[in-house]
């Protein structure tokens, strides 16, 4: 078996699209996880998210396929943005409210990196409360405002890349935002919550 580790993902999908199946393998191991909890995290439905994940790789199979893409350095963009086009397929489909309520096993723990808080036990327990906090509020939000979080806290990206992903202009990304960010004080301020984090 070949070694990737040494390619780009750009490498592997142009790989890929050269007919070398390994390579796709690789660039679905590599980036997985990722897409995953991405998907999880905006439909809150791990039955959901699975049918998303895997319609989300017929179309990147398709697309590669078919010569549809070029190598802009930025596969795992174009990946999310594949990815967010099937979700909004989906919710036109279902023709919810754009409000997605939280279930059961819906396990945002996940997203937290324990590594990233290098404190106290005390002080610990207080974040993770925190953090326990803004998940709830988060999955009162509608799931466009949420999905804009996500990508901006949870992803790193910038409001340009979030546009670009979502389909829309940086002005909507940023007013999505605002609201979002509105709509979680909000909550704040009705339960009571305290949102500072302890360093």
């Amino acid at each position: 078996m070949k070694d990737y580790a040494s390619y780009t993902d750009e490498q592997l999908a142009l790989l890929y699209v050269g007919g070398n199946s390994g390579a796709f393998d690789e660039l679905l191991e590599r980036n997985q996880k990722k897409l995953y909890s991405y998907i999880l995290f905006v439909v809150h439905d791990p039955e959901v998210a699975n049918d998303v994940f895997q319609e989300t790789f017929v179309k990147v199979i398709t697309k590669l396929q078919d010569g549809k893409y070029t190598d802009s350095g930025k596969f795992s963009f174009w990946l999310t943005r594949i990815a967010h086009n099937v979700i909004m397929d989906n919710y036109r489909h279902q023709k919810a409210a754009h409000i997605v309520e939280p279930t059961e096993g819906n396990d945002l723990n996940k997203l937290r990196s324990d590594e990233l808080m290098d404190i106290n036990r005390e002080n610990e327990f207080v974040n993770t409360q925190v953090m326990n906090d803004v998940r709830r509020m988060m999955d009162q939000l509608p799931a466009p405002q949420r999905e804009v979080v996500y990508m901006r806290f949870y992803q790193g990206l910038s409001f340009k890349e979030i546009a670009q992903i979502t389909g829309v202009s940086i002005n909507t990304s940023l007013g999505r935002m605002r609201y979002a960010l509105i709509n979680m004080r909000r909550m704040a301020r009705q339960h009571r919550i305290q949102l500072d984090m302890e360093l």
